[in-house]
């Protein structure tokens, strides 16, 4: 006697989660690894290496704003 709705029965089914973007993960760790070492080593103070793990962070960031410089844009 108990029908379900299509809504009920969806909801019970089983969550399959999608990793997109692992190969572009990689590169960003890859390259995020790199800048902290970068900047860790060109760092003069304790202070100065805290920001370039800041820095290594948001390294994407200072990729595009140089291109976009050397581009002209």
């Amino acid at each position: 006697m108990e029908e379900k709705t299509n809504a009920q029965q969806a909801s019970k089914a089983p969550v399959r989660e999608i990793h997109k973007n692992t190969q572009q993960n990689v590169i960003y760790g890859m390259g995020f690894i790199g800048a902290v070492i970068y900047y860790i080593a060109t760092a003069v103070s304790f202070w100065g290496g805290v920001l370039g793990v800041l820095k290594a962070i948001v390294w994407p960031v200072f990729l595009v704003y140089e291109l976009m410089k050397y581009l002209g844009m």
